[in-house]
């Protein structure tokens, strides 16, 4: 017998209502996803103190030097992080990404958590929490403090209200969803993104009734009023991140460009997952029993849509591929429980086996740095930028003292990023080293050079047609050795110093300086 139709238009549901008998009710609830988490936490934080800080990491903490609520590419939220806990333990490295491994090991719960929402039993809740710890998203994400750790975890919040939402039939659930949606606005504006999918999703497959409902009104109105103190910094300073999206659509950045972005879509939770998550879509699209689940489904197609047209980061609507996942993974249990059971379940044990370790080597910290080989960093961009740092700042000290000692005080560091400028702040004080100025990013609203500082150290930087129109001579003095071989953007870079500064940086540096990637 065919199951009956869910009519998406039908009058709202009492706010206390039972969950409609036409949707599957929750599964029981299941200890395995908890172990999953904690192994998936334990495990990104014996390895947090391996290697070193990531480029990002260390501009977090220039960030946090300079607290506001907003930034050319991000919001206040974890560069604040960033100083509270570098405030706790200076320069302890695990402390700084303890939170990343906590936020990974709940963003393995809220998958597990998404496929119980769809009627997942025990099984099917491990499944999805096995399949989400081993994802590159997750590995990679919860080793870094990072933005994108945290735009993780509230897309999967975010997704987990609006199931619940669509099971239960309370719409009072909104207002959890304008509450995490809010929130999360103040770490990345990204999450704006998932509310476009589902509101898309929501016209085309319906509920239509939620976009008059009160709740669901009132919960916009608390996203809007969370995230204006970062939207209000965004419009008075120009909205600067529409040119960093900008610099990314034109692939001047990691991970960007259309064809690594679809690309991504195959990899980035795990190859192994594909067939899963491609389950999962169909099911929340095609199912009967999940009709009212329709729009979760669209809102992926929605997302993925913009990000590919937009030419945004491959990885944006990674946090969707993990709820695709989960339902995927109940449909695969239910697969896997029929007929010969054993049989389906060694299918399923046999093909994991494959990406298990290359995973962990490719996406966590576990080889030696000396011995790197450069296909990790091929496949693995974030694992060159978080060896050799202090070696960096070595190089760099090198020159410093090569200069004459009149022009040793009066000289400068001029970076051509954020994570070289950030390197000079960790690093530079117990070398010797004068302070490290930017134009990249929000780096620029960190200050100018002393208007008498007129030789600089230049390093990392790639316009040498405008340190000509500065400078009156520029010459080579070293290069950057980080003394293992990597292949990251650092390391054999030229170092010049450049003498003789044609006009003063008071009028070079908000116009000509500063640019954003």
């Amino acid at each position: 017998m065919s199951e009956p139709a869910i009519d998406t238009d039908r009058p709202h549901l009492p706010a206390r209502s039972s969950a409609p008998a036409e949707l599957p009710q929750p599964g029981p609830r299941a200890l395995g996803p908890w172990l999953v988490a904690a192994a998936t936490s334990v495990t990104l934080l014996l390895l947090a103190g391996r290697y070193g800080y990531h480029r990002d990491e260390l501009y977090f903490l220039l960030c946090g030097r300079h607290l506001a609520w907003g930034y050319v590419d991000q919001g206040p939220l974890v560069p604040a992080l960033a100083r509270l806990l570098d405030t706790i333990a200076p320069g302890n490295l695990v402390v700084l990404r303890t939170p990343s491994a906590l936020l990974a090991g709940a963003a393995v719960l809220l998958v597990a958590a998404i496929a119980r929402e769809l009627g997942g039993g025990r099984g099917g809740q491990t499944f999805a929490a096995v399949l989400a710890a081993l994802s590159g998203i997750v590995l990679a994400g919860g080793h870094l403090l990072s933005t994108t750790t945290v735009d993780l975890l509230v897309w999967l919040g975010l997704a987990w209200c609006a199931v619940r939402l669509l099971r239960t039939g309370d719409t009072r659930w909104a207002l959890a969803l304008g509450l995490v949606l809010g929130v999360g606005m103040l770490n990345k504006l990204l999450p704006a993104l998932l509310a476009v999918g589902l509101l898309a999703g929501v016209v085309i497959a319906g509920p239509r009734r939620l976009l008059r409902d009160r709740w669901v009104l009132a919960a916009a109105g608390i996203a809007v009023l969370l995230a204006a103190p970062n939207l209000i910094w965004q419009a008075a300073h120009g909205f600067p991140q529409l040119g960093v999206a900008a610099s990314i659509s034109g692939g001047d950045s990691s991970y960007s460009g259309r064809l690594d972005a679809l690309t991504l879509q195959f990899v980035i939770i795990s190859p192994y997952a594909v067939p899963i998550w491609i389950a999962g879509l169909v099911a929340l699209l095609r199912r009967p029993a999940w009709r009212a689940y329709r729009a979760v489904g669209w809102a992926w197609v929605v997302v993925v849509g913009i990000v590919l047209v937009a030419g945004g980061k491959g990885y944006y609507d990674a946090p969707l591929l993990l709820v695709l996942t989960a339902a995927g993974a109940v449909v695969t249990a239910a697969w896997a429980s029929r007929g010969s059971a054993w049989l389906r379940r060694g299918v399923l044990a046999v093909g994991a086996v494959p990406f298990l370790l290359p995973t962990i080597v490719l996406l966590l910290p576990v080889l030696p740095a000396d011995r790197l080989p450069s296909f990790v960093v091929d496949v693995n961009y974030d694992a060159g930028e978080t060896i050799g740092w202090p070696e960096f700042a070595d190089s760099v000290a090198t020159v410093h003292r090569g200069l004459p000692p009149q022009e040793r005080s009066r000289a400068v560091i001029l970076t051509g990023n954020y994570g070289e400028a950030g390197a000079i702040a960790r690093y530079g004080p117990t070398r010797g080293l004068p302070r490290a100025y930017s134009g990249h990013n929000s780096m620029v609203d960190f200050g100018q050079p002393p208007a008498d500082a007129d030789v600089a150290i230049v390093v990392g930087w790639e316009r040498p047609d405008a340190l000509n129109a500065w400078f009156q001579e520029c010459a080579p003095a070293g290069r950057v050795d980080q003394r293992v071989e990597v292949d990251n953007d650092e390391n054999g870079g030229p170092i010049l110093v450049c003498r003789g500064l044609r006009r003063p940086w008071a009028q070079i540096w908000d116009t000509e300086v500063r640019h954003t990637g």
